[in-house]
C-alpha cells in the first residue's frame, strides 16, 4: 500500500516539475519582450501598451505556473530558524498538517473561484481597459487555476510522502524525502 503511495506521490512530483520547468522557458519571452520594450521607447521614442502588459501577463504565468516547482524544492518561505532545529518526524508532522488544514484547502479555493473568474472572463470577452491593450484576459486569468493546480500536485506529493515516511515500515519511510538517507532536494538541486 505504501509503495502505491509512494508511486502515486512520484508521479504528482513530476508533473509539478514539468509544468514549472515548462514554465520557465517563459522567462526566455519575457526577456525578449522586455528588451524590445526598453529599445522601442528610449532609441525610437515609441511606446507599447501591449507590450508593457505582456510584460505583466508573462511575468505573472511564469510565477503562477512555477508554483509547484518551487514547492517540490522548498524554494518557498519557511520559518527556517524554528525548522532546521526539527527532526525528520517533526518536519513530517507539520507538512502532513500543514497541507491538510492549511494548504489544499486554500489551493480548492483558489482553484474554485478562479475558474469562475476565467469563465466570467471568458463570458463577457474581457479585454485590457486601454483601447491600445491586449485581448482576451481570459488567457492569464486562466494561469491562475492551472498555476494552483500544479501547487496542487506538489501538495498532494509531499503529504502522501509525509504519510509513507509516518506510517509505513523503516524501509519505505527510508524512501521519502524526509529520511535523513534521502534528503530533500534543496532550491539548487536538479532532480
Amino acid at each position: 500500500m505504501m509503495t502505491s503511495l509512494l508511486k502515486i506521490s512520484r508521479w504528482f512530483r513530476l508533473f509539478a516539475d514539468f509544468m514549472g520547468r515548462s514554465a520557465a522557458w517563459l522567462i526566455v519571452a519575457l526577456i525578449a519582450v522586455i528588451i524590445t520594450d526598453v529599445t522601442l521607447r528610449n532609441w525610437f521614442v515609441i511606446g507599447s501598451t501591449k507590450l508593457q502588459e505582456l510584460e505583466w501577463h508573462l511575468h505573472g504565468a511564469l510565477f503562477l505556473l512555477a508554483l509547484g516547482w518551487a514547492y517540490n524544492r522548498n524554494a518557498h518561505v519557511r520559518i527556517e530558524l524554528l525548522s532546521e532545529r526539527w527532526s525528520p518526524r517533526t518536519k513530517a508532522w507539520v507538512e502532513l498538517l500543514g497541507c491538510c488544514a492549511f494548504l489544499l484547502p486554500y489551493i480548492s479555493a483558489v482553484i474554485w473561484f478562479g475558474l469562475d473568474y476565467v469563465a466570467y472572463s471568458i463570458e463577457y470577452n474581457e479585454s485590457s481597459a486601454s483601447a491600445t491593450g491586449l485581448p482576451d484576459r481570459w488567457l492569464i486569468k486562466a494561469a491562475i487555476p492551472i498555476g494552483f493546480a500544479g501547487l496542487g500536485c506538489a501538495a498532494v506529493s509531499k503529504l502522501l510522502q509525509a504519510v509513507v515516511y509516518l506510517f509505513g515500515t523503516e524501509c519505505e519511510s527510508n524512501e521519502t524525502e524526509f529520511s535523513a538517507t534521502n534528503p530533500d532536494p534543496g532550491p539548487g538541486s536538479t532532480t
